[in-house]
């Protein structure tokens, strides 16, 4: 598989829960499959041990990218619950 389709298919994934419909707590729960994480681990940890090709590294920057909106979002909905619980 291409870096590129990997790449979609991180967006993919983020993308799909969110039109299957979020609530705050399942946005606070969200975490990607197991094969996604896979595939990061293996970036990062080849990173750390070697150069990554300029598509690898594309790869490991879009995933962050994602990841950091994720922890944004989950940010929100944890002050939306305590907001709500109060």
């Amino acid at each position: 598989m291409t870096t590129l389709v990997r790449t979609q298919k991180i967006y993919e994934e983020f993308i799909d829960f969110i039109a299957q419909g979020t609530s705050p707590e399942s946005v606070t729960k969200f975490q990607f499959s197991e094969a996604t994480k896979e595939q990061i681990e293996d970036l990062v940890e080849r990173a750390k041990i070697a150069d990554l090709s300029p598509a690898e590294k594309n790869e490991l920057e879009q995933f962050l990218v994602v990841e950091h909106l994720i922890r944004l979002a989950k940010a929100k909905a944890h002050q939306y619950l305590k907001s709500v619980s109060q």
